[in-house]
């Protein structure tokens, strides 16, 4: 049997706007207009859903950091 390298078998569970905004200690409503403004961690479409993967929430931060 092949598995696909993509997926691991210990998935990484993705973060929810609230669940990123508590993360960040910011408002939902600041992790929508970031998105809207293009800023922000990547974030992913799962159906209809934001979803962000921790990984690239902790990448970003370290972005930011560096850059203030």
């Amino acid at each position: 049997m092949t598995t696909d390298s993509q997926f691991s078998d210990t998935p990484t569970k993705l973060l929810s706007p609230l669940e990123l905004a508590g993360i960040l200690g910011v408002p939902v409503t600041t992790i929508y207009g970031w998105r809207g403004r293009g800023y922000g961690p990547p974030a992913i479409r799962v159906g209809k859903h934001l979803r962000w993967r921790p990984e690239e929430v902790e990448a970003w931060l370290a972005r930011v950091g560096r850059a203030s």
